[in-house]
C-alpha cells in the first residue's frame, strides 16, 4: 500500500518535525524516514524556527509539538494553517499533553490532526498520510473523550466544540454505520474491518458524510453522531 501511495504522488511525502526534545525528533525521523513514501526534510527545536523553516521548505505536512520555546505549537499552527493564511499548510499536532483546550485550540487554528506521542509510530505515519491526502486524523481516544464533554449539558460554551450543521441531505444507512464507528473512536482501518469493506470505501463514505454535515473533521462528525443519538451500537 505504501509503494502504491509513493507511485500515485510521484514523490515521498515531505515532512517537517518541530519539537524541543532532541530524542523525540530523532525518534520521529528514524521511523518516518524508514517509510518508503515519507521523508523528513526539516527539523525545528522551537516554534519560531518551525514557522520559518516551514515557509522556506514548504513541506507537505508539519508535525508540531505544543509546548516549545519562543513560540508554542498552537500559535505556530495558526500562522501556518489558520483561517487568515492564504496558502495554508497541513499541520498535525503531536503532543504529550492530553488537554481539551489544546485539542480545540489546535483544530480551531487549522490543524488537520491531533495525536498523543504515545499513540505509536503506526498511527503517526497514518496521520502524516491522511494529512497529505487532505484528510484528518485525531487520536481515537481523544475523539471519544472529547465527545463526552461536547454532549454534557454542564460544560460551559467556551469549552465545547462547534455544533455540527444539520445534514444537507439524509445520510444513507451505510454512512450512518460509518459515522457510528467514528463516534466510538474507530480508525478507518478498524471501520473497514468491522463493516467488511475496503479502506477506500470507508474514505468515500466519510467524504460524503463530511460534505453532508459540513463537518471540518472527524471530531465534528462524531459530535453530530452523539448529539443526534447515532453513536449507540446498532441493534
Amino acid at each position: 500500500m505504501t509503494e502504491r501511495a509513493t507511485t500515485e504522488r510521484d514523490r515521498p511525502i515531505r515532512v517537517l518535525i518541530a519539537d524541543d526534545q532532541d530524542m523525540v525528533r530523532t525518534g520521529f525521523r528514524f521511523f518516518l524516514d524508514a517509510q518508503p513514501d515519507i521523508t523528513v526534510v526539516a527539523e525545528a527545536a522551537d516554534g519560531e524556527q518551525a514557522v520559518a523553516l516551514a515557509r522556506e521548505a514548504r513541506p507537505d505536512v508539519c508535525l508540531l509539538d505544543i509546548r516549545m520555546p519562543k513560540m508554542d505549537g498552537l500559535e505556530a499552527t495558526r500562522l501556518l494553517a489558520g483561517p487568515e493564511v492564504p496558502d495554508p499548510m497541513r499541520v498535525v499536532v503531536v503532543t504529550t499533553f492530553d488537554l481539551d483546550e489544546y485539542v480545540y485550540g489546535a483544530l480551531r487554528g487549522g490543524a488537520c490532526g491531533f495525536l498523543l506521542k504515545d499513540s505509536g509510530p503506526t498511527l503517526l505515519a497514518e496521520a502524516v498520510r491522511a494529512a497529505a491526502a487532505g484528510d484528518s486524523l485525531v487520536s481515537p481516544s481523544i475523539t471519544v473523550r472529547l465527545l463526552k464533554h461536547v454532549t454534557a449539558p454542564t460544560v460551559p460554551p467556551t469549552r465545547t466544540a462547534p455544533p455540527p450543521a444539520r445534514p444537507q441531505e439524509p445520510l444513507t444507512d451505510r454512512e450512518l454505520d460509518v459515522v457510528r464507528l467514528v463516534a466510538l473512536g474507530r480508525t478507518n482501518a478498524e471501520i473497514a474491518a468491522d463493516l467488511y469493506v475496503s479502506l477506500s470505501t470507508v474514505k468515500t463514505h466519510l467524504a460524503s458524510v463530511q460534505l453532508k454535515l459540513a463537518a471540518r473533521n472527524r471530531v465534528e462528525i462524531a459530535a453530530w453522531a452523539w448529539q443526534t443519538g447515532n453513536a449507540s451500537p446498532a441493534s
